[in-house]
Parts: structure tokens; C-alpha cells; sequence
């Protein structure tokens, strides 16, 4: 098969990324083969191709929002039919025997796997996943606007529900990105005031566009105080921006799987009258169905910027450069 690997990391103007042949997949016991027909470009592959994340082994094939068809069937898989569509997540596999598991936590499993990272993801024509973390996915979405939904939907929407946030509520977006954007229409449709923060002119067009009340710069103070906030941006400085606009007894998530420094945070201005910081951390397969059933029901509409998936380099450029706006997505021809 054709693929894209992780050949040095560095810069990603430095070309990190190869382009070549790699054998065939193979599906091992409760394995699926699936025939990669989309996937997501994730700032997650931005961080592992630069080296934020280490790969997990040399030549690691990245991607983690992908839209397959079941081509292959291992020992044991009785889930999936061949020639249905399912999605293959960030999410690979946990132990199930960890104290974490045990209570239902399994997005802080003690010894996880994670897609294109520590098994080979979908910037690939063909690759496996275990039948247990593959998500079947709503008819309402094409394989471009469903692959998003793999990583950046599922990610948002714990992030929306770890922020506290109510109907009724004002939630503050910092970022506005591919996750950022599908949060947003998640909020909104369930009653909450959204307001957005962000460098990018054309996103915050796009905000507007798709309902928030305010939208403005990513250290501009919002109108109005906060009842939660949600940081998409990697940018640590953000965090006591954010902090402040808290109104009393507010909850900053942070959604990210790497974040730069965080400054030194002022008491009394930033996390006084119980203002409270938390992180994010990758979800569980419950959050992925519970998403996927919402997304169906809204339904969300991605805005997805399309790349031939021979030109994964280029999408990962224009995303550490900011050029477009929402989700880019790989896509392969028939």
C-alpha cells in the first residue's frame, strides 16, 4: 500500500513526512481491515510530525479521524460486516483491568493506545483497528464531513461537558479551529451563549456566521463574564486570559493533548472565588457514542477544507500556517 510516515521529525516546512510503499496491514485477532476512504488532518499529526510528540516507533504512520470501509475481518469479529462503513478514532485501545477502567475512566487508562501514534493510522490506502473502538457512523454525513467528527467532535464534546457549562450558560471559545468549530454548534444547539476568541479574522467570521453572540480577538476580554471557558489553542498564555474572564465559580477546560507553558498565575485575579482549571484528556468510547448520536441528531455541519490525500504534507503546512479555516480532510479517489 501507499503511505505517509513519520520519516525525522522537525518543522513541518523541513518535510518530516515520506511518501512511499509499506506493506500491507494485516488484521490480527478482533481486528478489522478497513480500506481508508477519508481522513482528518488533526493538529495532533502537526504535534507528532514536529516532535511535541515523540513517535511511538520509527516510521509511525500518522492519522486518527478515519473514515474506512471493512475490507478484512480478524479471529473473532463478530461487529462488523464487510463492506460497512465504520470510523476508526484517536482512541486504540485500553487495558480494561486498571483502576481507571474499572470505574469507567478509561480515557486516564494507565497503559492506552492511541491511533497514529502508537498504532499506525489512516495516511494510509488500508490499516486496522480493534473491532471495540471503531464507531459506526450517522448516513447524514459524507465521508469528508464525518471524519472530523472521529477526533475533534468526540475531543469538543468532552471538552463541552467537562467545562460544566448549562443551558443558558455563557461558554467562552478560545480557538477556532476544527475542534473549536463543532463545540461551538454542539453549544448552541443546547441552549448556551457561545463567545470566541481567536487570532484569525476568518474564523471569527465564521463564528458569527454560525450563531455566536460575540466574537473577537484571543486576548480581547468578552462582553460579558464567563460561566465556562474551553482553550483549543496550544497557546499557554491564553490560560489566565481566560482565567479572568471567568465570572465566580467558572471552569477553563483545556482541550489539548499539548499546551506551551502556562505564565505564572496571579491568585487573587485568576483562580480566586473558585474559579477552577482542568485538563482535557482523550475520551472514552462512551463520549464517542453519545457525540456521534447528538451529531446525527443536530445535525453538525463540519466546514471541512478538502485535500488529495498524495498531498498530506501540504495540508499539515497550511494548518501550522493558519490557512484555512475549520477541518482539512484526506481524501482518497476511487
Amino acid at each position: 500500500m501507499r503511505a505517509w510516515w513519520v520519516e525525522a521529525t522537525g518543522p513541518i516546512a523541513s518535510g518530516p513526512l515520506r511518501f512511499g510503499e509499506r506493506p500491507d496491514p494485516s488484521p490480527g485477532p478482533w481486528e478489522i481491515l478497513l480500506s481508508v476512504r477519508a481522513c482528518g488532518v488533526c493538529r495532533t499529526d502537526l504535534h507528532l510530525a514536529e516532535g511535541d510528540l515523540r513517535p511511538r516507533a520509527a516510521g509511525r504512520i500518522p492519522g486518527h479521524e478515519v473514515v474506512g470501509e471493512v475490507v478484512g475481518l480478524g479471529a473473532g469479529c463478530t461487529r462488523f460486516r464487510l463492506g460497512e462503513r465504520v470510523g476508526a478514532p484517536w482512541l486504540a485501545g485500553t487495558c480494561g483491568m486498571c483502576r481507571f477502567c474499572r470505574r469507567g475512566s478509561e480515557n486516564l487508562c494507565l497503559t492506552p493506545t492511541f491511533t497514529g501514534w502508537d498504532t499506525d493510522g489512516g495516511y494510509a490506502e488500508m490499516m486496522t483497528v480493534h473491532e471495540d473502538y471503531a464507531y459506526r457512523i450517522p448516513e447524514v454525513f459524507t465521508d469528508e464531513k464525518a471524519a472530523p467528527l472521529l477526533c475533534a467532535g468526540i475531543i469538543g464534546y468532552r471538552a463541552l461537558r467537562c467545562s460544566g457549562i448549562a443551558p443558558g450558560g455563557r461558554l467562552g471559545i478560545y480557538g477556532f479551529g476544527g475542534s473549536a468549530h463543532l463545540t461551538a454548534q454542539m453549544a448552541m444547539f443546547e441552549g448556551t451563549d457561545v463567545y470566541v476568541m481567536t487570532r484569525s479574522a476568518a474564523a471569527q467570521r465564521l463564528a458569527l456566521e454560525l450563531g455566536a453572540v460575540f466574537a473577537g480577538s484571543a486576548e480581547e476580554a468578552p462582553p460579558e463574564l464567563l460561566d465556562a471557558a474551553i482553550l483549543f489553542a496550544p497557546a499557554g498564555g491564553l490560560v489566565p486570559v481566560a482565567l479572568r474572564a471567568l465570572d465566580r465559580g467558572g471552569t477553563l477546560a483545556v482541550a489539548g493533548i499539548h499546551l506551551s507553558d502556562i505564565p505564572e498565575l496571579n491568585y487573587q485575579k485568576e483562580l480566586f472565588n473558585e474559579r477552577s482549571l482542568r485538563s482535557v484528556t482523550a475520551n472514552t468510547r462512551t463520549d464517542g457514542q453519545e457525540f456521534l448520536a447528538l451529531a446525527g441528531n443536530i445535525p453538525l455541519n463540519p466546514t471541512t477544507v478538502p485535500y488529495p490525500w498524495t498531498k498530506a504534507d501540504q495540508a499539515l503546512q497550511d494548518l501550522a500556517a493558519d490557512r484555512f479555516t475549520g477541518a482539512a480532510v484526506l481524501l482518497r479517489s476511487s
